[in-house]
């Protein structure tokens, strides 16, 4: 068991995995580097954010410790481009899924709201029905935790607030 000074020093040590091929991120790493929060760019396996725990012999933690294995965020950076991962390129979609099968998993899609979904109002031919039908079954399949974020500026608070507490819940 840490204690609270302890579990406070772990938590701000926490280092933002980002997978090389993730791109139009810039907002993310602009919110990054304006609240000192370290990340480096690493090939993940799946997903396209994760977390790591530097060496610190301090508390216990005697080599770099990656939770990429357990914990990732997919993130899609509008109703478009999941639609697209859901119609033309699906197996590839679903076969980062299947990846991560262990993993705790969130999907999050920027730009857009449920209400979005429903309604049509995203620039693609993919109908409704089935986008939400595609999306309901990722989610029971998979085992997502599906967010919409209408302001893609609340996806960089989103994953370092995911991460911290799935930590946290670790470490108390």
């Amino acid at each position: 068991m840490y204690t609270e000074s302890e579990q406070r020093k772990l938590l701000s040590s926490i280092v933002v995995l980002i997978d090389t091929r993730e791109q139009r991120n810039q907002h993310i790493t602009d919110y990054f580097d304006q609240h000192n929060i370290p990340y480096k760019s690493k090939a993940l396996d799946y997903g396209d954010y994760s977390f790591m725990l530097p060496k610190n012999e301090e508390l216990g933690i005697f080599k770099n410790m990656s939770f990429e294995k357990e914990i990732v965020i997919e993130r899609k950076n509008s109703a478009e481009e999941l639609a697209l991962c859901l119609t033309k390129t699906r197996q590839r979609f679903e076969d980062e899924f299947i990846r991560g099968a262990k993993a705790k998993k969130y999907l999050v899609i920027e730009s857009c709201d449920y209400k979005d979904i429903i309604t049509g109002n995203y620039n693609s031919e993919y109908k409704s029905k089935s986008y939400l039908g595609s999306l309901h079954s990722f989610d029971h399949k998979f085992d997502l935790r599906i967010m919409f974020l209408p302001d893609k500026g609340c996806t960089p608070v989103f994953i370092i607030a995911t991460f911290n507490y799935y930590l946290r819940g670790l470490i108390k």
